[in-house]
């Protein structure tokens, strides 16, 4: 909801009227039943009259029907994309054999949609856009979304490094700690923020690296202690994998601060240029660690890349999204 609750408030500072609608909700086995549901959403006539246009962000909202519809593709539905290895291999032969199928009809239903249904896509990212990559005509553009409209601020670079995310296996969080417990990444501090599944495996890495003295989970945090903490982090830490976008790599923009992800982090790396908003390592702990130790051990590096890292940021503006975004 990130992205929406920011998009409706740059189109009403852009002077437009706008409001967020929900579409069914998307359960595993009720694909279909989703996507019918939203087809026959009429977004012809709101509480304040005609709507002249929709933007959809993520399946299955874009199977409305409206004559000015454009798509910014937040994601797909993954399992049936990207992570289908990961999640059919486990499937018994009858579940894999189901899932397939539906996996099928998913995939014609979001090709004749996104091709027929949408007057103009984009993706938030090329990692976004690939996975959509067997079906040349989407012509998807890409556009990244802006930071969300928080008044970050950069009150220094302090002694420790900086994740925040859900915790799940996708986020890696996991491999920030065995880079903290290699040789490299000795004494090196950080704060995890976010829960999700992996929480307890964490913790129980945390106390088998040793490392209880170094890290701190601080869990679900509110927007002013997200705030804070990359005001007064060293650098931020963010190396999931084949992540669609990931805000908190703007977010660390917005707030003077570099950020360390990995070759396969997707979104992430396709916007930390390596060297220069940040470090873009091998997923690995030696990797992550090294870049880790430059920017604790100078201090001077981690303010340079950070203020590369607010320029890049600063150059996406939420009024230069809206503007790509409206059918005048």
């Amino acid at each position: 909801m990130v992205i929406a609750r920011s998009l409706v408030q740059a189109l009403r500072e852009a002077g437009h009227e706008a409001d967020i609608v929900l579409t069914p909700q998307n359960r595993f086995g009720r694909q279909g039943a989703a996507y019918l549901s939203t087809w026959l959403t009429d977004l012809g006539v709101g509480e304040g009259g005609t709507i002249d246009q929709v933007i959809t962000l993520r399946y299955p909202s874009y199977a409305v029907r409206h004559e000015r519809h454009v798509c910014w593709l937040n994601h797909t539905m993954r399992e049936y994309y990207d992570l289908w290895e990961r999640f059919s291999r486990p499937l018994s032969p009858q579940g894999r054999f189901k899932e397939r199928v539906r996996r099928r009809m998913l995939h014609a239903a979001d090709r004749y949609l996104l091709t027929r249904n949408v007057d103009r896509l984009f993706t938030i990212s090329a990692t976004v856009r690939e996975r959509l990559a067997m079906w040349p005509s989407l012509r998807a553009g890409v556009l990244y979304p802006p930071a969300p409209q928080r008044p970050y601020r950069c009150e220094g670079y302090g002694n420790f490094i900086f994740m925040v995310s859900r915790l799940t296996p996708l986020k890696r969080a996991d491999l920030l700690l065995q880079a903290l417990a290699s040789p490299e990444g000795k004494g090196i501090a950080a704060v995890i923020a976010g829960d999700g599944g992996e929480r307890a495996r964490l913790s129980r890495l945390v106390h088998e690296y040793g490392l209880g003295d170094r890290v701190t989970l601080a869990g679900g945090i509110s927007d002013e202690e997200l705030l804070r903490y990359l005001a007064q982090c060293r650098a931020v830490c963010f190396p999931p994998m084949k992540e669609d976008y990931g805000f908190v790599t703007v977010e660390a923009f917005a707030a003077r601060k570099a950020v360390v992800t990995c070759v396969d982090s997707g979104g992430p790396a396709e916007l930390v240029e390596d060297g220069v908003h940040g470090f873009v390592c091998e997923p690995t702990a030696t990797g992550l660690a090294a870049r880790l130790r430059a920017l604790m051990d100078d201090p001077g590096l981690a303010e340079r890349l950070g203020a590369q890292a607010h320029t890049r940021g600063a150059a996406l503006t939420w009024p230069d999204t809206v503007r790509q975004l409206t059918i005048p």
